[in-house]
C-alpha cells in the first residue's frame, strides 16, 4: 500500500483516526484504504465546506462516478464506505450516516472446488516426479511439502512462503504462523505422519545448504539469495500439475486453485467430524482458530456443501429422526 498519499478533504482527520481504530485491531485495511481514498478524492472536488453537506444524494454521485459492473466490486465500496460513516456516528461526529444506496444482488457467486483426498494424493505424487531446472534445484521435495502443508494444515500460500527455518518448533512439533491475515500470530500443532515429512524435508534442506541462519525462508530456491519463493511461482506450479489428473467442475463451480487446498481441508475436518459423531458446532470456534479467523463467520464461508457431506447430514438426521420416533411408540 503507498503510504506517500495524504488525506485533504473534509473528513481527512476523520479517516484517518478509523484506519488506526480498525488497524488496532489487528487488520491491514488495506483494500479498504484505497476505497477511502477515492472516497477522499471525491470530496476534494466538491465545495463541500462544512459537515451538512455529506447528503445521500452525495454518496448516490460518489456512487454512480465510480463504475462497478460487479454487484461485489461496488458491494465492497458501498460497504467500506457505509462502515465508516456508521462509525462516524458513533464517535458523535455525525448525527446520522448519509448512506442510503442498498447493495446490489448477487447472483453469479460461485462455489469453490473441492478436491478429494485421492486427488490431493495424485497431485502429491505427481509434485514429487517435477524435475529441477537451471533456477530451481530440489523443486520434487519443496513443492511436494508445500502442497501438503496447505491441504494438511489449511494454510494461506501467504503463510507458506513467509515460514522460515525457525517457524518450525521441533521441540513442540508444531508451526508459527506469524503476521498472518489480520496481523497476529498462531501456533498450528502438526500429527506425527506430517512431522515425518517434515522432519525429512529439514533432514534433506541441511544437505543442500550447509549453511543458513534460522531465520532464512523455509521454502527457497535462492541458495545464499534467502528469498522465499513467491506466491505466484507456487500458484503456476500447481496449475500446471492440474492437467494431469481429472477434474470435473460442476455449474456454479469455479475452476481449482492454489486456494481450494485451504478449502478442501475445512470441508474434509467437518466431513471427519460428522463420520466421528460429532457435531461441528461444537468444533466451529476451534476449526476457525486454527484456521487464524478472527471469528467463525469467516470460517463458514469455506465450508462448502458437498455431496459427501450432504449424505453425512442425512444420516445423522435419519438416525436423530428414528430415536425420536421410537421413544414415541411410532
Amino acid at each position: 500500500m503507498n503510504t506517500t498519499y495524504s488525506f485533504r478533504s473534509l473528513l481527512a482527520e476523520d479517516i484517518k483516526r478509523y484506519l488506526d481504530f480498525k488497524r488496532a485491531t489487528g487488520r491491514k485495511f488495506n483494500t479498504e484504504e484505497a476505497a477511502l481514498r477515492l472516497f477522499d478524492r471525491f470530496l476534494l472536488e466538491y465545495p463541500i465546506m462544512d459537515l451538512d453537506a455529506l447528503t445521500p444524494q452525495l454518496i448516490e454521485v460518489f456512487l454512480a462516478s465510480r463504475l462497478r459492473t460487479r454487484p461485489r466490486s461496488f458491494n465492497h465500496l458501498l460497504g467500506v464506505i457505509r462502515c465508516f460513516f456508521a462509525w462516524s456516528v458513533a464517535q458523535g461526529r455525525l448525527t446520522y450516516s448519509p448512506v442510503r444506496s442498498q447493495l446490489r444482488a448477487d447472483n453469479s457467486r460461485r462455489f469453490p472446488y473441492i478436491f478429494k483426498p485421492e486427488q490431493v494424493q495424485h497431485i502429491l505424487i505427481i509434485a514429487a516426479q517435477l524435475p529441477d531446472n537451471s533456477r530451481a534445484t530440489h523443486r520434487a521435495e519443496v513443492y511436494t511439502l508445500i502442497f501438503r502443508l496447505m491441504y494438511a494444515l489449511g494454510l494461506r500460500v501467504g503463510e507458506i512462503v513467509r515460514l522460515c527455518h525457525a517457524d518450525v518448533d521441533r521441540t513442540r512439533r508444531l508451526l508459527i504462523i506469524r503476521q498472518t491475515k489480520f496481523g497476529k500470530n498462531r501456533l498450528v500443532p502438526i500429527g506425527p505422519k506430517l512431522w515425518e515429512h517434515i522432519e525429512a524435508y529439514l533432514t534433506s534442506r541441511a544437505k543442500w545448504h550447509t549453511q543458513w541462519q534460522s531465520d532464512d525462508p523455509l521454502f527457497s530456491f535462492s541458495n545464499g539469495l534467502r528469498k522465499p519463493i513467491r506466491s505466484e511461482t507456487i500458484s503456476q506450479t500447481f496449475h500446471h500439475l492440474l492437467p494431469k489428473i481429472e477434474i470435473t467442475c460442476n455449474e456454479g463451480t469455479n475452476p481449482p486453485c492454489l486456494h481450494c487446498l485451504r478449502h478442501s481441508f475445512a470441508v474434509q475436518t467437518l466431513l471427519r467430524w460428522y463420520r466421528s459423531g460429532i457435531h461441528p458446532s461444537q468444533k466451529l470456534l476451534h476449526l476457525s482458530t486454527f484456521m487464524g479467523h478472527s471469528d467463525p463467520t469467516s470460517t463458514s464461508w469455506y465450508l462448502t456443501i458437498t455431496d459427501d457431506l450432504l449424505a453425512e447430514a442425512n444420516r445423522r438426521f435419519e438416525r436423530l429422526a428414528g430415536s425420536v420416533l421410537k421413544e414415541v411408540g411410532i
